[in-house]
Formats: structure tokens, C-alpha cells, sequence
């Protein structure tokens, strides 16, 4: 089995949980994903199956698009809900006008203080390893781009936020900082991942949908095909001639070429590779084919 496989994550599961459950469904170890959840959150997991695993690093770098809940007032050592409890203030005073206010200062490219409970590693060490032992330790901030950040309505309590940001954002960090600023503190109470790239939530699977697809032999059916993470590149097909040097990891001469990144073909149509064309050579990118 290789390809892309959309999961519609549930709450209470990390994402190593998925990997590690889908890997005995679907009698493969060479599962990957790309992006991270909390165990909180539910949404979008893109995973990468056989020989498409290669390809995980580039859909990490995939913009992103969230559904969170801001609660107002409440802060945690996590900055969510499940954390320990900090401080507790009355956010009665914040209007739909102020939070919009507030909103627009984190717009753009900011920098970003990751949270103490991320996989980070500083000096050889995870950071929620380091604070769940009670310690902390300085962070340097990180660059981000908030490409959208719109108030979309209220639950309750919280907030409703629409966000589209770019990769490495934490959204439970944007939440605390958004209190921050509003003098009242804040924290994440909800979050849904619902694009990552050019894969949306809509297209996902339920993993019992999944596992009973796979109960039925027709697991295979529900993986698209790996090329279309590359879409925004043009298809380029190859001679024999071509394919033989790109599958023994040469530059192929392609002299009437123009420069730029293609998505490579073999004669029989399979997808080989991710390239780059530079006066009139064929560089490989990322291989694809099964070796």
C-alpha cells in the first residue's frame, strides 16, 4: 500500500496513537504523518503510507486551517483547558468590538513563544518533558504568518476563531497570548484542524471506517494517489533513457526543458519523482519510485 491517507482524528487520541493503531490495520510499519494534533483536538491528520512516507517533510510545511474555541479569563500551564489552572480573571468587560481589536494585532508575521508543553527540543530535551517535571526554561520566539484570524460567533463561554496560519503555529499559544494582550488571560477550549494544504477535513475517514475497510480488503481503496500532494507542479513524463538514470539517482539531460520544478513520469505513466530543472538538466528532488 502506498499513498495519502485523510483522517478525521478523534479526540483523546495523539497522533503517534493513529500511526501506531493503522499500522497493525493495515499490516504496514511504514506509516508517517504530517502536523501534529494535540490529544485534545480533532480534525484533519494527513498520513503518508508505504513509499509515500518520503514525502512527509513537505506536506509538514503545508499552511494550515483551524476551528478553535477562545475561553476568556482562564489561564493554564498547557494553554488549554486541560491544563493546571494559573489564574482566573473576570473578562466580563470584553466585547465582540474589543476582541476584534485584539484579534487584528496578531495578524501577519509575528513571533511566537512556544509554549513549555510541545515536542521542542532544547538542549537535547523535550520541553514537556522539562515541564512536567515542574521546571521551565527560556524560549526564543519564532516567526509565524497569521494569514486570517476572524471571530466567527460565541458558545457558551468561548469565543469562536477562525485561523489560517502558516507551519509551527500553536494555536493554544495564540489563544494565550490573545488574553495576554486583553489583560485577562486566556486559553484554548476547543480546536479542528480543517485544511492542511490542499487536503480538507471533508475528504477524511473516520478511523472505524478505516478499520472496517480494512476488515473488507478494501482499505487500499481509501488512499489517494501520492502525486496529488504535488499538484501545484506541472507533470513532466520522461524517456526510457531519463527514467533509468533518475532511478539510479543521476542528473538526466533534458535540453529543451525550461528551469523549474516538475512532478516526473515514467513511459508507463508511474509517478518517479519530485525534480528540478536547471539549464537543461533534470536534478532530482525527492525519489518516489520502489526500489
Amino acid at each position: 500500500m502506498n499513498g495519502i491517507l485523510l483522517i478525521d482524528k478523534p479526540s483523546g487520541w495523539t497522533s503517534s496513537d493513529v500511526v501506531a493503531k493503522l499500522r497493525g490495520v493495515l499490516h504496514e510499519k511504514r506509516i508517517g504523518h504530517a502536523g501534529t494534533l494535540d490529544p485534545m483536538a480533532t480534525g484533519l491528520l494527513v498520513l503518508f503510507v508505504g513509499r509515500a512516507t518520503r514525502a512527509c517533510s513537505f506536506a509538514e510545511a503545508d499552511d494550515k486551517e483551524y476551528h478553535a474555541g477562545l475561553r476568556l479569563g482562564l489561564t493554564t500551564d498547557t494553554q488549554d483547558v486541560t491544563g493546571r489552572t494559573l489564574r482566573e480573571s473576570d473578562a466580563s468587560f470584553v466585547t465582540e468590538e474589543t476582541l476584534r481589536e485584539a484579534l487584528a494585532g496578531f495578524e501577519g508575521e509575528i513571533g511566537q513563544i512556544p509554549p513549555m508543553y510541545s515536542a521542542i527540543k532544547q538542549n537535547g530535551k523535550k520541553l514537556y518533558e522539562i515541564a512536567r517535571r515542574g521546571g521551565e526554561v527560556e524560549r526564543k520566539p519564532r516567526p509565524i504568518t497569521v494569514y486570517r484570524l476572524a471571530l466567527t460567533g460565541r458558545d457558551g463561554e468561548d469565543w469562536l476563531l477562525d485561523i489560517e496560519c502558516s507551519k509551527g503555529t500553536y494555536v493554544r499559544t495564540l489563544c494565550h497570548d490573545i488574553g495576554e494582550s486583553l489583560g485577562c488571560g486566556g486559553c484554548m477550549s476547543a480546536l479542528r484542524r480543517v485544511r492542511a494544504g490542499a487536503f480538507s477535513v471533508q475528504e477524511a475517514h473516520t478511523l472505524p471506517a478505516v478499520i472496517a475497510a480494512a476488515a473488507e480488503g478494501r482499505a487500499e481503496e481509501l488512499l489517494l494517489p501520492l502525486d496529488g500532494l504535488f499538484a501545484a507542479h506541472p507533470a513532466l513524463s520522461v524517456g526510457a533513457e531519463a527514467e533509468r538514470r533518475i532511478r539510479c539517482g543521476n542528473d538526466a539531460a533534458l535540453p529543451d526543458t525550461p528551469d523549474g520544478v516538475w512532478r516526473v513520469y515514467g513511459e508507463s505513466g508511474n509517478f518517479l519523482a519530485l525534480c528540478r530543472t536547471e539549464a537543461g538538466a533534470l536534478k532530482t528532488i525527492k525519489s518516489f519510485f520502489e526500489v
